[in-house]
C-alpha cells in the first residue's frame, strides 16, 4: 500500500502546484491520474496552445507551463500512479483515507484533494454520417502536434475560443485553413475574434459562415467534406477536419462517493478552505464549484495554498502553520537541495 501525507486526484496545474504548497509545509504528496502523463488538459488537449493569463506570463505554451511546474515541484519528490482512475474512497477510523484504483492500486492518505480539472471527458462529436470512419485517418478531436498540419489543409468547425485560437494559430503552419461555423456571430473573445477577422481579411484564412459539415468524403483517409452554406451544398479538399465544440465532462466514480454535487462540479466551502462535505476531502480548481467561482488556473493555484494550510492544520492540530515567504525562507526540498533566499543587508547611503 502506498502511504502519503497528501493524495492528489489529478495531474494538471492545480494538481502540481499543489505538490509545491504542500512541500513547503514539509507534507509528501502521491498524485493519481487517469492519463498516463502529467499535465491534465494542457498536455492532452493543446499542449502547444498559448495562455496568456499566467502571472508574469505574457504568453506561455501550456506544455511549457506544465514543463516549469514540475521543475518547480521537483525538490519535493512527489511519487505518481498515473494511467489510473480512482475507484473508491474509505475513510478510516483514524479520520484518514483508503482509495483504491481501477487497476487494484491502494493509497493511504490522511488527506485527499481532488484536482481533477474537468475530470475524464470526451469531445462533443458532431452528427455526421461515418464519423467514425475517419477518426484518427483525417478527423481530429484535439491537437497535439500542430507541426503535422504543416503544409496541408485543415477545416476547424466551431464558433468558440478554441476554434478561434488554433485557426489562429495554424494558420502560420498550414498551407490553408478553413474556419466553419453554423452562426455568423462568434462566441469566443473579442481579441481573437477581431484576430480572426483581420487574417481573413489578409487572406490568410477563409472564414465560411452559416455553414455546417454534411458529409465526409475518402477512400482509407478523410480526402473531401460537403458543407451546406446557404441553402447550397460545396464539396472541399482537405487533409484534416477538426470539429471544436467542446467536451463534456464526466467526474466518474467521484460522483458515487458521496460528495456533494451540483452540476456536474463538487461544491466546497469557499469561505474557509475549499473543502467538501466530507471533511478531509477537498476540490480544488476547475472541478469545484462555489459562488463567485472562476475557472481560471490562477484561482485553482489560490485554492491550492489555502487548501494545504487547511490540510497541514487536519495533520498536525497541536501545531500552528507559519505562512512561509520564499523570499524569505527559501525552498528546502525533500531530495536535500535548498534554494536559499537573497538576505537583505544594512547599508548606509552617502
Amino acid at each position: 500500500m502506498i502511504k502519503t501525507d497528501i493524495l492528489i486526484i489529478g495531474a494538471g496545474p492545480t494538481g502540481l502546484f499543489t505538490v509545491f504548497e504542500a512541500g513547503l509545509l514539509k507534507m509528501r504528496c502521491h498524485i493519481l491520474d487517469s492519463l498516463t502523463q502529467p499535465g491534465g488538459q494542457c498536455i492532452e488537449l493543446y499542449p502547444k496552445k498559448p495562455i496568456y493569463d499566467i502571472p508574469a506570463y505574457p504568453e506561455i505554451i501550456a506544455g511549457d507551463l506544465i514543463e516549469k511546474l514540475l521543475q518547480q515541484i521537483k525538490p519535493f519528490n512527489p511519487s505518481y500512479s498515473l494511467g489510473e482512475t480512482a475507484l473508491t474512497l474509505n475513510k478510516q477510523d483514524d479520520g484518514s483515507f483508503i482509495i483504491t484504483t481501477d487497476k487494484g492500486t491502494e493509497i493511504s492518505a490522511k488527506a485527499v484533494a481532488i484536482a481533477g480539472g474537468l475530470g475524464t471527458f470526451t469531445p462533443r462529436k458532431p452528427n455526421i454520417p461515418n464519423l467514425d470512419k475517419y477518426e484518427d485517418n483525417g478527423v481530429l478531436y484535439m491537437i497535439k502536434d500542430p507541426n503535422q498540419f504543416k503544409n496541408k489543409t485543415v477545416i476547424i468547425a466551431g464558433g468558440g475560443d478554441s476554434a478561434l485560437d488554433w485557426s489562429i494559430y495554424l494558420s502560420k503552419i498550414a498551407e490553408k485553413i478553413i474556419l466553419v461555423h453554423r452562426r455568423n456571430e462568434f462566441r469566443g473573445a473579442n481579441d481573437s475574434v477581431s484576430s480572426v477577422q483581420k487574417l481573413k481579411n489578409s487572406g490568410k484564412i477563409d472564414v465560411i459562415t452559416p455553414a455546417q459539415i454534411t458529409k465526409l468524403s475518402g477512400s482509407n483517409k478523410l480526402e473531401s467534406v460537403t458543407l451546406n452554406h446557404d441553402g447550397n451544398d460545396i464539396k472541399i479538399k482537405t487533409d484534416y477536419f477538426i470539429p471544436l465544440f467542446g467536451l463534456i465532462p464526466k467526474l466518474g466514480p467521484i460522483k458515487d462517493w458521496g460528495i456533494n454535487i451540483e452540476n456536474n462540479a463538487i461544491k466546497v466551502n469557499n469561505s474557509l478552505d475549499y473543502q467538501t462535505n466530507i471533511e478531509g476531502v477537498y476540490a480544488i480548481g476547475d472541478v469545484n464549484t462555489y459562488p463567485g467561482k472562476l475557472k481560471l488556473i490562477l484561482s485553482g493555484f489560490h485554492e491550492a495554498a489555502v487548501m494545504c494550510h487547511s490540510a497541514y492544520s487536519r495533520l498536525n492540530p497541536d501545531k500552528k502553520a507559519s505562512l512561509k515567504y520564499t523570499t524569505v525562507s527559501g525552498v528546502e526540498g525533500f531530495d536535500g537541495s535548498v534554494k536559499e533566499a537573497k538576505k537583505s543587508q544594512v547599508s548606509k547611503i552617502d
